[in-house]
């Protein structure tokens, strides 16, 4: 008989893990859903304005600095550069918001120090999912070269650019689709449960894929409020990202059931 508690619950939680699935379980949500995770994350942003208008400032901030800097020098590779170093900063900022979220849901009030530390403890995961997206949008910047090259347009020819457009576009959309599919869930869940980025990026897939209907008008909402923080200048992202970003743990809180993965502290 063991009478070693440790021993009994090494067990226990092994048991535990065994017991759960490799893919989170994903509710059916419904598009009229996503007024309400507006809603829900405007009112978020209301509740923790400072520490909101915080991130949102840091994050136009960069942006402003990324676009600033390819429209002046207009090189590719330093453009690829900016791009890549942004998207290893842009998870961590994202797991600060949704710490707001999480802290507001709780009952508690948010803190900038509890975004670092929760920050400091998914680094790795974030890291992981960062070098994917490098991965993604180096892929997606080799097909537009391979399509500028292999699809020529001619000079008074409408159709050619037509064509141009056409395949750019539709190639364009496959690698947004599929970005938007593994960070639309994931992200907001490494700060909420102890999971695997593997498990959290497959997991955001399948929920994706089905509430197929559901999602396409969640993804057009979030480019087109992002669309429209670009076209103020940057100014309307201090704004629109934090409160997009708690709309999204919202989503998250919403499709997907993580209740059999432990908590994050």
């Amino acid at each position: 008989m063991d009478s070693d508690p440790a021993h009994r619950n090494d067990h226990a939680n092994a048991g535990a893990s065994e017991g759960r699935a490799f893919v989170v379980p994903c509710h059916a949500v419904r598009p009229g859903q996503i007024v309400h995770w507006l809603q829900r994350g405007w009112r978020d942003f209301t509740r923790a304005p400072a520490l909101s208008l915080l991130f949102g400032g840091v994050i136009a901030l960069i942006s402003a600095a990324v676009s600033a800097l390819a429209w002046s020098l207009g090189r590719f590779a330093l453009l690829a550069t900016l791009l890549s170093g942004f998207v290893f900063i842009a998870p961590l900022l994202g797991v600060g918001l949704y710490c707001v979220s999480r802290a507001l849901e709780a009952g508690r009030t948010p803190r900038l120090g509890d975004s670092f530390v929760l920050a400091k403890r998914v680094i790795g995961q974030a890291g992981v999912f960062a070098i994917a997206q490098v991965v993604i949008l180096l892929l997606w910047s080799r097909a537009g070269m391979l399509v500028s090259a292999l699809v020529t347009i001619q000079p008074g020819d409408p159709r050619s650019l037509f064509e141009f457009l056409l395949i750019g576009s539709a190639i364009g959309s496959v690698f947004a689709a599929f970005t938007f599919a593994v960070a639309v869930f994931s992200l907001p869940m490494i700060a909420d449960r102890d999971v695997d980025m593997v498990t959290a990026c497959i997991s955001s897939v399948q929920a994706v894929l089905r509430n197929k209907l559901t999602m396409l008008c969640w993804a057009g909402t979030l480019a087109l409020l992002t669309a429209i923080g670009f076209a103020t200048a940057f100014v309307g992202l201090v704004v629109i990202m934090p409160w997009l970003a708690y709309a999204c743990w919202h989503a998250y809180r919403d499709t997907l059931d993580a209740s059999s993965w432990p908590q994050l502290p």
